[in-house]
């Protein structure tokens, strides 16, 4: 069995080991040795990573499979290494990184427990950000905010942590809840209560993770969301540096919003809630003025509208005009009797909209059906109004199908 040096000496970073079996582990070369400060992945926690011989590790894994006969370590390569006594060295940062993370989460759990009574059910170690599931619906921010601060207040405490194996008569007699239904040696981690208060521990769970030594090494704890799931509640958080690099990126953020809006920082929410009230009124004052501009280049359309047999035919061909206002003009138009709207714009597609008045008995669908036959296009609707588009064309071919049409309005009487 792989000694797991990572459990006597986390804060260790390099060594040396022998290897004892060289494998295949999905598809990549792979290999057991006699010790390793490599953490596999397991409990939430992700793995080490670093170099073998100065090959680097792709994952390391707790090996079960069928032709391992011991639980033992593989360590995943990008290239076999040469069999014999290698060097390793794990990424530093990102093992004391996963130290504050998971150390934090057994503060953060403990402070749910006692503030909430929320028991935790669930731990994942994100690259990004950690959360943890606790068995409490429907918590918000403000709920959790008392949580937070007494988890930060043991942070602050610096108060020392002990990592260590019992065996099952000793784990027994503790007051560890949920302990793990295995046989031989458990490991616990525990956080003792205030300094000089006469009280039990703070938490006492078993554990297989790596952690810090004391909890003022995890720096802070900052909870950044909570998410409504069912029954339970799951809670984002970030500990140490990753709170760090969450102030900095929001400070700078805050910083540049202030000087864009010439404001304080401290002045933010009261400058984007006149943004706001400026941005509805100028949206009223837009749609009123598209509502006159409507209004007369209906009216202009109107007078120019050709008699078609019993129609009063609008058509036109626009260059970069959107659907929306296709359809707005078509719709303002077909308000007057004996009115046919046949409308074409050009974008990087070519969308129709044909509407009619509601007092004449024709079918604009059908109309439509024959435009985008001809321009090889597709589309529908009722026989009021309908839409449809097309591939792009040019001008003159889309005049040439709009003569098409209004030829065989004039027909139709």
């Amino acid at each position: 069995m792989t000694e797991r040096t990572y459990y006597s000496d986390p804060y260790r970073r390099r060594f040396t080991a022998h290897v004892v079996e060289e494998l295949r582990w999905e598809g990549h070369p792979a290999v057991i040795l006699d010790r390793t400060l490599f953490y596999p992945a397991s409990g939430g926690q992700p793995a080490d990573r670093g170099t073998l011989g100065g090959v680097p590790v792709l994952d390391v894994v707790e090996g079960q499979a069928d032709d391992l006969r011991r639980r033992d370590i593989v360590h995943v390569l990008s290239e076999p290494i040469t069999p014999n006594e290698v060097e390793g060295e794990i990424v530093w940062s990102r093992r004391f990184d996963h130290m504050q993370q998971h150390t934090g989460q057994h503060v953060l759990s403990a402070a749910f427990e006692q503030v909430l009574d929320a028991d935790t059910v669930g731990f994942h170690l994100g690259e990004q950000s950690s959360t943890i599931d606790v068995d409490v619906a429907d918590l918000d921010m403000e709920a959790v905010l008392p949580v937070e601060s007494l988890a930060n207040e043991v942070i602050w405490d610096d108060r020392p942590i002990d990592a260590r194996f019992v065996d099952e008569e000793a784990a027994a007699g503790l007051p560890a809840e949920a302990l793990p239904d295995v046989s031989g040696r458990i490991r616990l981690v525990e956080i003792p209560g205030a300094p000089g208060a006469e009280e039990g521990p703070f938490d006492l769970n078993p554990c297989g993770g790596t952690h810090v030594a004391r909890t003022g090494e995890i720096g802070i704890i900052k909870i950044v969301g909570v998410e409504h799931r069912g029954d339970e509640t799951r809670v984002e958080f970030l500990c140490g540096e990753r709170a760090l690099r969450d102030y900095e990126a929001k400070r700078s953020m805050t910083a540049r919003l202030g000087g864009m809006l010439t404001v304080g920082t401290w002045e933010l929410d009261e400058a984007v809630g006149r943004l706001q009230e400026e941005n509805k009124e100028l949206r009223h004052s837009e749609r009123r003025l598209q509502q006159r501009l409507l209004d007369i280049e209906s009216t202009q359309l109107l007078e120019a509208a050709a008699t078609r047999g019993r129609y009063r035919v609008v058509g036109a061909v626009w260059e970069q005009r959107s659907p929306r206002e296709l359809q707005s003009l078509a719709r303002k138009l077909a308000e007057h009797s004996d009115v046919v709207a046949l409308l074409f714009g050009i974008n990087d597609r070519v969308h129709l909209c044909f509407a009619r008045a509601e007092t004449l008995d024709l079918d604009v669908n059908v109309l439509l059906q024959k435009a985008c036959g001809e321009l090889g296009g597709k589309g529908g609707g009722r026989p009021q109004v309908a839409q449809g588009s097309a591939p792009r064309a040019d001008r003159e071919t889309i005049e040439s199908v709009l003569r098409g049409l209004k030829a065989a309005l004039a027909e139709d009487d």
